[in-house]
């Protein structure tokens, strides 16, 4: 079975690198299943209702999130009634929506989504180890598949989660610092491992925003109201092969591919 997680999907530039190149990917890579993080999906920052059912409709069966996803108040409107967005797991239970997506695909193969946060330099949460093992223990061994979007941005904290998580998930998938890493594997007991997955968006810019904005904040330190770039549109993600009876992963490659190639 074929999972293919794309990352980081910012503003209208990464939703027309979707439109553009997602429906050829699913088809000629023949992938079974599409998970995105898409909590920039929406200006750079947040995402809304309207950009979740058209991502949901160019092909992306469960949609993942971080520490934007409340930042268009919109999305409170379905995030309790759409079960194929989710936010971090470890954000206070008063929070609304769910941490996790439960899918059933052909021969009831069962795909379980998880989205958790890190803590190190990021919000003061639950701790994900626990909370994940807590959640891990509570579903059992009734699901084919895992996968876990480690929404996080320290390095040693996302591959800490996944030596933690190995042979207990199929695949830990590291987003939020919108570059993408060079070492995908497979971790000794089966899990399916990367840093970070990179980003969906125009690369003619600082991790999606335009240049002159973010030089800007970092030469003046004024504060700045970031945009989204346009020029140079890319699909980040990777593509996860999966034994559906032993859950575990057997291959992972990186896909990276331009918007630009396709007119």
């Amino acid at each position: 079975m074929k999972v293919l997680f794309i990352g980081d999907i910012v503003g209208k530039s990464g939703r027309q690198a979707i439109s553009k190149l997602l429906p050829r990917i699913l088809k000629s890579e023949s992938i079974d299943f599409c998970i995105a993080n898409v909590e920039n999906a929406a200006g750079g920052l947040g995402v809304t209702p309207d950009v979740v059912f058209g991502l949901i409709d160019n092909g992306i069966d469960v949609l993942t999130s971080g520490n934007h996803i409340f930042d268009k108040k919109s999305v409170i409107e379905i995030i309790d009634k759409e079960d194929r967005l989710i936010r971090p797991l470890n954000y206070p239970s008063t929070c609304p929506g769910s941490g996790y997506n439960i899918s059933y695909l052909k021969g009831n193969v069962s795909v379980v989504t998880i989205n958790i946060s890190g803590r190190v330099f990021m919000e003061s949460i639950d701790c994900p180890f626990k909370v994940i093992s807590e959640k891990l223990k509570d579903l059992g061994d009734s699901y084919n598949i895992i996968i876990v979007d480690f929404h996080a941005e320290a390095t040693s904290e996302k591959i800490a989660m996944g030596y933690y998580l190995d042979g207990k998930v199929s695949a830990v998938i590291g987003t939020h610092t919108h570059v993408q890493t060079a070492d995908e594997k497979i971790l000794p007991n089966g899990t399916g491992y990367i840093t970070d997955v990179g980003m969906t968006a125009a690369f003619d810019s600082v991790i999606g925003m335009t240049k002159e904005k973010a030089l800007a904040r970092f030469l003046t330190k004024m504060p700045q109201k970031f945009e989204v770039a346009k020029k140079d549109k890319r699909l980040s993600g990777v593509i996860i092969e999966i034994d559906p009876l032993k859950g575990i992963t057997t291959g992972i490659k990186r896909v990276f591919e331009s918007a630009e190639d396709y007119p």
